[in-house]
């Protein structure tokens, strides 16, 4: 069984909970992908001053990003860990690209997922590894539109 809980930040007011099941979609279809029958997870939906205040302390770069994702690790069972994506930050990256908010929220829900599952981008190699699994990913999910950003800093 797979368990997914989305949160939404209160400073972000009404109008994504229309995201709430393309979000669940996207890490369903990752964890299938990855062939994860049973795992739990959460996504915050938030805006950049909260993920600013995260990345600062958890990664020591005092600035918005687009999506984090803080491991669990393996004591506690079955849950993956928690991902939180800037909402605000989306909103550019979409608009920038030329697609809508909520296939931009799915690819960070993709990308946030497969950082769960223990792929990072940090060298050529992992990249390549990691992209071509979101991209897979997000052909399932007919996103093939749907371009990653290529932000150095994520």
């Amino acid at each position: 069984m797979i368990e997914i809980d989305i949160f939404i930040a209160e400073s972000l007011g009404d109008g994504l909970e229309t995201a709430v099941s393309s979000l669940k979609a996207a890490v369903q279809t990752t964890l299938t992908h990855e062939q994860i029958e049973s795992a739990a997870l959460s996504i915050l939906l938030t805006d950049d001053a909260e993920i600013q205040v995260m990345n600062r302390d958890y990664r020591g770069e005092d600035r918005p990003t687009d999506v984090l994702s803080f491991e669990a690790g393996d004591e506690l069972g079955g849950y993956l860990g928690d991902i939180a994506i800037s909402v605000e930050t989306a909103v550019v990256q979409a608009e920038n690209a030329g697609h809508d908010l909520v296939e931009e929220l799915q690819l960070l829900a993709v990308h946030g997922t497969l950082h769960l599952l223990g792929y990072d981008h940090l060298s050529v190699e992992e990249k390549d590894e990691m992209w071509g699994r979101q991209t897979a990913v997000l052909n399932q999910l007919n996103l093939s539109h749907v371009i990653p950003n290529e932000d150095p800093h994520d």
